[in-house]
């Protein structure tokens, strides 16, 4: 395709003006173009009912996005699909609305945070298990701080343990690792993983939690340039202490006890719990690559999903390896897991697909300016047009996904996601009746980005508004 006839396809993607006429069962597509012309901002809305809020998770959309969907275009025991799940907000939505919930997921916090929010549990035995967990794990502190820091030199290889030396104070170390010890003695399955999200709530916040890190909600973690200990005392820094630099005070820490912050966050995710109804059908939440579907054919009625962002904007696990490595992880074995997700710059050993004429020119436009951006961008089309394929085929036919996706800005030039994963979509067979938009709320997201716009950032650039796309499997 030229350069000079992109404007033309653009134009032609765009569906502001776009009067899409169904073919078939005008009334769900109708009803879908209805919702994806509604206001999809939710600004104003509690996201933090039931069991939301258990968990911080970079970018996850509002719980009444998917909830919207999932009202209007299903039934009670109809399928409801996520193949990119991340926090477990559509498949959480499916459970309370009496759905059946699917969800899959590469990460491992991520199919932790979804089993813990739509596990029903008994407040009772949960506050008698934290009670515990919290009296031994203060007498281990107090009492076996050899034993502790014995544990603490053998616990990892070596690369791990220098990540853990320079990411957690030596006191804060000893309290989680007494903590985890304890959590770990914990035989029911589900009780002990419901602590264990417990434990990396307290770590993973927008304020890098009880580690040394500022933020973990930011691609590539800072750490702080003066922290105080629990009780006060300077741990490092001293010589910036009483700088007048004007930025110091945001770049200063005071540490928090691990163990006082996870008893404040049981207490919290206790009184969130969700209760079993009637309606309520256990989602099946498992280990699965959106590309290639453990599904059969036509077997889902509706799917709500938000993929990674092009590129690694933001980079998952960067934050998710604070937590993972107290569970077990090693840091080379969560490096090479990091290499698989959808959006990854690795490109090595990877499936280029062939893309369709509008995507490829976008993709030949970024090679132009740096031939390894270009790739990068080809990698996560074609990832994204495998996973758009799965998507269409599990799909039953009259059926909607739904993509919510932003926007990536590379060596200053619009990737034009939206619009090229709407190019993909026809290609395979879907048609789009409506693309949605939404303004973040960045109070709200955990997003790596600041309130007031940054022009001269790319991410920032790149962040502030969603596009809602509504791709329809038309009857056959």
């Amino acid at each position: 395709m030229s350069k000079e006839l992109l404007p033309a396809v653009k134009e032609q993607l765009s569906l502001e003006y776009a009067v899409y006429q169904p073919k078939k069962d005008g009334d769900y597509v109708n009803n879908l173009i209805d919702i994806l012309s509604n206001d999809l901002d939710f600004h104003r809305k509690n996201s933090s009912y039931a069991s939301h809020n258990f968990h911080s998770f970079p970018a996850k959309f509002p719980p009444q996005l998917p909830l919207q969907f999932i009202k209007d275009l299903t039934e009670p025991n109809d399928v409801v699909l996520d193949p990119m799940m991340g926090s477990g907000t559509t498949v959480l939505e499916a459970y309370l609305t009496g759905r059946r919930g699917i969800g899959f997921d590469i990460d491992p916090l991520a199919i932790m945070i979804s089993k813990v929010k739509t596990t029903p549990l008994k407040q009772e035995e949960l506050i008698r298990h934290y009670q515990e967990i919290l009296k031994n794990a203060k007498n281990l502190v107090n009492q076996e701080t050899k034993k502790l820091e014995q544990i603490l030199l053998n616990r990892w290889d070596s690369k791990t343990k220098q990540f853990i030396d320079y990411w957690f104070a030596q006191e804060i170390q000893l309290e989680l690792l007494a903590l985890v010890l304890q959590i770990s003695r914990i035989e029911d399955v589900d009780i002990r993983t419901f602590f264990e999200l417990a434990f990396s709530a307290i770590i993973i916040t927008k304020s890098g939690g009880v580690s040394l890190a500022l933020d973990l909600a930011h691609t590539r973690p800072h750490k702080a340039k003066v922290v105080f200990s629990t009780n006060g005392r300077i741990l490092f820094g001293e010589e910036l202490d009483e700088s007048e630099f004007p930025r110091l005070k945001i770049l200063t820490k005071k540490l928090r006890s691990p163990i006082e912050e996870f008893e404040k966050r049981c207490i919290q995710n206790i009184e969130g719990l969700v209760n079993r109804n009637s309606r309520s059908i256990r989602p099946e939440i498992n280990f699965g690559n959106a590309q290639k579907l453990p599904l059969e054919d036509k077997s889902v009625d509706l799917i709500v999903t938000s993929p990674p962002y092009a590129s690694n904007a933001i980079d998952y696990m960067r934050a998710h390896k604070f937590p993972l490595v107290w569970f077990g992880y090693q840091i080379d074995e969560l490096s090479l897991k990091r290499k698989e997700y959808i959006g990854g710059e690795v490109m090595t050993n990877i499936d280029y697909e062939k893309l369709p004429d509008f995507t490829s020119t976008v993709v030949a436009d970024i090679s132009r300016l740096d031939s390894k951006r270009g790739k990068v961008l080809h990698r996560y089309y074609s990832e994204m047009t495998r996973t758009l394929r799965e998507m269409y085929r599990v799909l039953k036919y009259g059926k909607a996904a739904i993509v919510v996706v932003g926007n990536s800005v590379m060596r200053g030039k619009d990737t034009e996601t939206q619009n090229c994963l709407v190019d993909i979509g026809r290609n395979i067979g879907f048609e789009v009746p409506k693309i949605g938009v939404r303004k973040l709320d960045r109070n709200k997201r955990m997003l790596p980005a600041g309130i007031e716009t940054n022009t001269n950032s790319q991410i920032q650039q790149r962040m502030h508004e969603e596009y809602v796309i509504g791709f329809y499997k038309p009857e056959n």
